[in-house]
């Protein structure tokens, strides 16, 4: 899904752009590669007129929901491209293919990207939420993970979801040679669950809180397998446009905060982008989305990959536990974070 939006001009201050015309030179010029220039040093406003971004939107990003919502970056004078992501893999896939510049994905997918050569890194947390769980059908007799040996489980292979199955199934003390995964899209897994074709599902939301509604049990949760919910930009578009990459960090702060102040209207965002009640959304908002977090990336995350890493290796998903370690030591670009100015987006 796909929707541009047109240049808004008119909210762009024209002293600001005066000055910039006069000053002879272009917004984030002469900056280093991923250094951010969304303010001028004297405080001068950068013009993003004319420049373009394209960005991704998916229902288990919330922040990402209320940015599009809100028009925020298409106010700055940016030529948005908006596409939905169904998946972390979808978004990487994405990323990988140039399609979008910024998406998001569980921290888990970023690091297998990154892992095998995609040219992505970090710039923002948006969430660290309890996202992902092992999920049977109204009445099955599975209870729990010694329950799937010999069974059928529907994983999208790549995301957060698959990882936290295969975690759940080392912790239990059996291995993913024990089960049978079917690689489905998340929306394709619990229609499995529905129709019987699979006899569990590792879920996500926000479709995990409306197979919930509907009576399907989590009958496995361990937030601490739940890696962070990253927002990640490709390399050349850090190195080509600073100033760009630096507005979208600001927007995702300014959601931040809104997402606390408006948790209703967040929901009813939810609610209308993924067709969920809005007592669905609701859960996955206020239960589910920890959304005061900590957005620079730092150790925190990276302490977290460092136990999922070595599952990439061991499963063949990467070659070497060098390239893991590689990509643990490149993945993140905090600059754009620590820099972050919600308040741009004020009034």
């Amino acid at each position: 899904m796909t929707t541009t939006r047109s240049l808004r001009a008119a909210l762009v201050a024209g002293a600001a752009a005066s000055a910039l015309l006069l000053s002879g030179c272009v917004a984030g010029e002469n900056a280093p590669a991923a250094e951010p220039a969304s303010t001028a040093e004297a405080g001068e406003a950068v013009s993003l007129e004319g420049q373009t971004l394209a960005i991704d939107f998916a229902t288990y990003n919330p922040l990402s929901l209320i940015i599009k919502d809100q028009g925020w970056l298409e106010d700055t004078g940016l030529e948005v491209t908006w596409v939905q992501s169904a998946g972390s893999n979808k978004a990487n896939e994405a990323l990988r293919a140039g399609a979008v510049e910024v998406g998001s994905t569980a921290g888990s997918a970023a690091l297998l990207a990154r892992s095998n050569g995609s040219p992505i890194k970090v710039i923002d947390i948006y969430s660290q939420p309890e996202w992902a769980a092992l999920v049977a059908p109204a009445g099955s007799s599975i209870s729990s993970v010694e329950d799937l040996k010999g069974k059928q489980v529907a994983a999208t292979k790549g995301t957060d979801p698959y990882f936290f199955l295969l975690q759940s199934l080392a912790a239990e003390g059996l291995s993913p040679e024990d089960i049978t995964v079917q690689n489905l899209q998340h929306a394709d897994g619990w229609a499995a669950l529905q129709n019987g074709s699979v006899d569990a599902w590792a879920g996500l939301d926000p479709i995990m809180a409306g197979a919930e509604e509907a009576g399907a049990t989590l009958f496995y949760r361990n937030v601490d397998f739940n890696s962070y919910g990253f927002l990640n930009a490709r390399e050349d578009f850090i190195e080509s446009k600073p100033e760009v990459a630096q507005a979208v960090v600001d927007a995702y702060e300014h959601a931040r905060a809104w997402a606390q102040e408006h948790p209703e209207e967040t929901a009813q965002i939810l609610a209308d982008v993924a067709g969920l009640d809005l007592a669905v959304a609701t859960k996955v908002i206020t239960e589910r989305s920890n959304l005061d977090v900590d957005h620079v990336p730092g150790d925190a995350q990276v302490k977290v990959l460092k136990k999922i890493g070595p599952i990439f290796v061991e499963l063949g998903d990467v070659a070497t536990q060098q390239q893991v370690d590689d990509a643990l030591d490149t993945i993140i670009e905090d600059s754009f974070a620590t820099k972050a100015d919600a308040s741009r987006f004020e009034g």
